[in-house]
C-alpha cells in the first residue's frame, strides 16, 4: 500500500440546509445533549462535593467555561477546520498530520505522534462502547424516582432499548437522522424550558458565568475539587463525535446546530439544575429528574430514553467512519462496508463493527449495572481522546497551516493544560471503572498496530523475493511463451515488481494472455481522489501495462468501474471481459521477521478473517482467480 498522496482534488463541501442541520441534530449531538442527565449527578453524589452555594456556582462556572473553551473554541472553531477534504475524526487528522509533518520533524517524533493518533482512535472505540450503555441506563433509571417498585426493570428495559438501537444501524445515518432529528430538537427545547422554569426561582445562579467562581471552587475544595473534574468532563462527552461525524453532514451544518440551538439549550438546562440545587441541596442524586414537575415525570422519562438512543447513535456513526478510515489507511483488515446514502459519501454501515459494539455494550451494562458506576469508566476514554486530538491538531496547525509559534504556543498551553487536567482527574478512577475503557483501548491499539506492522513485513517480504517488472517483460520478449486471447489483470502491492499470481500462472499453466495489466492499488492520505488523478497508466510493451489506481480513504474501492476509464490501443477497456488474478497469502507465524510470535499469530488470524478481495474491490466472482502462496511473518 502506498500512502503518498496525489495533488488534492477539490474539497468535498456540503451546503448547509435545514434538512442537514436537522439530521445532524439526530446523529451528531445526541451524546453531548444528553449529558445533563448524569453530569451534575456525578459531581454531587455521595462520592462528590456537597451541594452548597459555593460548590454549585463553582461547578456551574466550570461547566460553562468547559463548553465555551473546549467545545465551542477548540472543536467547533479550531479543530473542525482541520478537515481532510470534508472528512473529520482522529484517523483523518492523523493522516493529515502524517502528510504535512513527513519531512519537517524527526522520524522518531513523527512515529510518536502517529502512535498517539492510534491510541486516541483506540480510546474513541472505548468511548463508543461506554456512551450507549451510560446514556440509556441514565434515562431509564428515572423510573426508580417515579416508581421505586420498577427498579428491577431498569436493566432489562435498557438492554431491550440498546438491542433495538443496534438493529436500526443498517438503515444508515441519514434515515436515522431524519427520524431522530426532530426528537432531539424537542428534547433540547424541553430541557431548556425546564431550566428556565427553575432559573426564575433562583436567577442569582447566573453569576456562575464569572470564572472567579471556578477558581474559588478549587481553592475551597482542594484535591477533592480536582477529582470532580472527572464529573465535569461528562458535559463534554460527544465533543469528539462532532469532529468524527463531520463527513456525514458537513462542518457548516454542525456549527449552525451547535450555536443556534444545542449550546443555548444545554446552558439553560445546567443552570436550571444549579438553581434547583441552591434551594434543594439534598437533590444531588438525580438533580435532572428531581427538577421535573412530578406530573411530567413519566413523559420526560420516555423522551429521555429516546434522546439517549440518539446519543448512542452519535458515537456509533463515528465508530463506523473511523473503522473504515483505519481499514483503508492500513490499520485494520478488510471488512464489509455498506454505503447507506447515495448523496453523502461518508455515511456507511459496517456490520462487523456493529456486532462487536453490540456485544461490548451489553457486557458493559451487565458488568456495571448502573449509570453512576459507568460514569467512573466514562471520562478516561473521553479525556484521553481529547488530549491526543489536541496534540495532532497543534502539529497540523504548525506544519499544515504554517501558524507561527507566537500564536500556537499560547493556544497549545491553554488547550493541553485543560486536557491534561481532565485526563489526570480521570486517571484516579481506574480502579472504580476506568480500567474498562482502558482495556478496550489497549485491545484495539494492539489490533491496529499489529495489522499495520504485519502488512509492512508482508509487503517487504514479497518485494524482497520478487522480480523487477521491466526486466521480466524484457525476458518475456526474448523467450515468448504461448499466448491466449483475452486480457488479464494481476493485482500486486508493489507496482515495480512482478505479481506473485503472474509468476505462478506462467509457471503452472505455461501461458500468458494477449494483454496483461499489472495493477497496484494506492490508498492515499486524503478522503477523495479526483477522476484525473485516479488512474496512472504506463505501457511497457509486449502486451504489458503497468496501472496504478488511487483511492481516498472515504471512497468505495470499485476496481472494475475505475478500470473502465482506461484505454488500450485506443480502445476503452471493458471490465466485464477481464480476468482477475490475485495471490492469497497463507501467513505462517515465525520468530524470524521482526514481529513477536504472539503478534504474528494475531496478524495471521486477522488475515484469515479479512474480507475477500473479490468483495472488497467489487471484483466479479466468476472472473476471479486466486493463487495461494506461503509467507512467513
Amino acid at each position: 500500500m502506498n500512502s503518498q498522496a496525489p495533488p488534492h482534488p477539490a474539497s468535498k463541501v456540503q451546503s448547509i440546509s435545514a434538512a442537514l442541520v436537522t439530521s445532524a441534530l439526530g446523529v451528531v449531538f445526541g451524546d453531548i445533549a444528553t449529558s445533563p442527565l448524569y453530569a451534575l449527578q456525578a459531581a454531587f453524589d455521595s462520592h462528590g462535593v456537597q451541594a452548597n452555594r459555593d460548590n454549585v456556582l463553582g461547578l456551574l462556572s466550570l461547566v460553562f467555561w468547559a463548553l465555551i473553551i473546549v467545545v465551542s473554541c477548540k472543536y467547533v472553531a479550531f479543530i473542525m477546520r482541520a478537515n481532510n477534504n470534508g472528512e473529520g475524526g482522529i484517523m483523518s487528522l492523523m493522516a493529515l498530520t502524517r502528510e504535512v509533518c513527513r519531512d519537517k520533524i524527526p522520524r522518531g517524533l513523527l512515529a510518536v505522534a502517529l502512535s498517539l493518533g492510534l491510541i486516541g482512535a483506540a480510546l474513541f472505540f472505548g468511548d463508543s462502547v461506554i456512551t450507549p450503555a451510560v446514556s440509556v441506563l441514565s434515562a431509564v433509571e428515572g423510573l426508580q424516582l417515579a416508581a421505586p417498585a420498577l427498579k428491577a426493570w431498569v436493566l432489562p428495559i435498557s438492554i431491550v432499548i440498546l438491542f433495538g438501537l443496534f438493529l436500526l444501524q443498517r438503515m444508515g445515518s441519514a434515515h436515522v437522522g431524519k427520524i431522530f432529528g426532530p426528537v432531539m430538537a424537542l428534547w433540547l427545547v424541553v430541557i431548556a424550558i425546564l431550566g428556565v422554569y427553575r432559573l426564575l426561582d433562583r436567577p442569582e445562579v447566573l453569576w456562575a458565568i464569572d470564572p472567579m467562581y471556578a477558581l474559588h471552587y478549587f481553592g475551597t475544595n482542594g484535591f477533592r475539587g480536582f477529582e470532580t473534574l472527572g464529573a465535569v468532563i461528562l458535559v463534554l462527552t460527544g465533543a469528539e463525535a462532532l469532529y468524527a461525524d463531520m463527513g456525514h453532514f458537513g462542518a457548516g451544518s454542525i456549527r449552525v446546530a451547535w450555536f443556534a440551538l444545542v449550546l443555548p439549550c444545554l446552558l439553560l438546562s445546567y443552570f436550571g439544575q444549579g438553581a434547583y440545587l441552591l434551594g434543594n441541596a439534598a437533590a444531588g442524586e438525580m438533580p435532572f429528574y428531581r427538577m421535573v414537575p412530578h406530573a411530567l415525570l413519566y413523559p420526560m422519562i420516555v423522551l429521555a430514553a429516546l434522546a439517549t438512543v440518539i446519543a448512542s447513535q452519535a458515537v456509533i456513526a463515528g465508530a463506523f467512519s473511523m473503522a473504515r478510515q483505519a481499514m483503508l489507511l492500513g490499520y485494520l483488515p478488510r471488512m464489509r462496508v455498506q454505503h447507506t446514502s447515495h448523496h453523502v459519501e461518508g455515511q456507511v454501515y459496517l456490520p462487523g463493527i456493529n456486532l462487536l459494539l453490540l456485544i461490548l455494550v451489553m457486557a458493559a451494562v451487565l458488568i456495571f449495572r448502573s449509570s453512576d458506576a459507568l460514569a467512573s469508566a466514562y471520562g478516561i476514554a473521553v479525556s484521553g481522546t481529547m488530549l491526543v486530538t489536541t496534540i495532532l491538531a497543534l502539529l497540523y496547525a504548525r506544519f499544515g497551516w504554517q501558524w507561527r509559534y507566537v500564536a500556537l504556543v499560547p493556544l497549545g498551553i491553554v488547550l493541553i493544560t485543560i486536557d491534561v487536567a481532565f485526563f489526570g482527574a480521570n486517571i484516579l478512577k481506574i480502579a472504580s471503572g476506568g480500567w474498562f475503557p482502558l482495556l478496550l483501548g489497549v485491545m484495539m491499539y494492539v489490533l491496529m498496530s499489529s495489522w499495520h506492522r504485519g502488512r509492512q513485513i508482508l509487503i517487504s517480504h514479497l518485494s524482497r523475493d520478487g522480480l523487477e517488472l521491466k526486466s521480466f517483460v524484457t525476458g518475456i520478449a526474448a523467450h515468448p511463451p504461448h499466448r491466449v486471447e483475452g486480457s488479464a489483470v494481476f493485482l500486486t502491492a508493489r507496482s515495480s515488481g512482478v505479481p506473485v499470481a503472474l509468476l505462478h500462472n506462467l509457471k503452472h499453466n505455461r501461458v500468458l494472455h494477449h494483454t496483461n495489466i499489472v495493477l497496484t492499488l494506492e490508498f492515499v492520505n486524503a478522503p477523495f481522489v479526483s477522476t484525473t488523478n485516479r488512474l496512472h497508466h504506463i505501457e511497457l510493451g509486449d502486451g504489458f501495462h503497468q496501472v496504478n489506481l488511487r483511492f481516498g480513504f472515504a471512497e468505495d474501492t470499485d476496481v472494475p468501474q475505475a478500470l473502465s476509464a482506461m484505454e488500450i490501443d485506443g480502445e476503452p477497456v471493458d471490465p466485464n471481459r477481464l480476468t482477475y488474478f490475485a495471490s492469497r497469502e497463507n501467513i505462517v507465524p515465525s520468530r524470524l521477521h521482526g514481529m513477536s510470535l504472539w503478534r504474528a499469530h494475531l496478524f495471521a488470524l486477522m488475515a484469515r478473517n479479512a474480507l475477500a478481495a473479490t468483495t472488497h474491490f467489487h471484483l466479479p466472482d466468476n472472473r476471479m482467480v486466486e493463487i495461494g502462496t506461503r509467507v512467513d511473518v
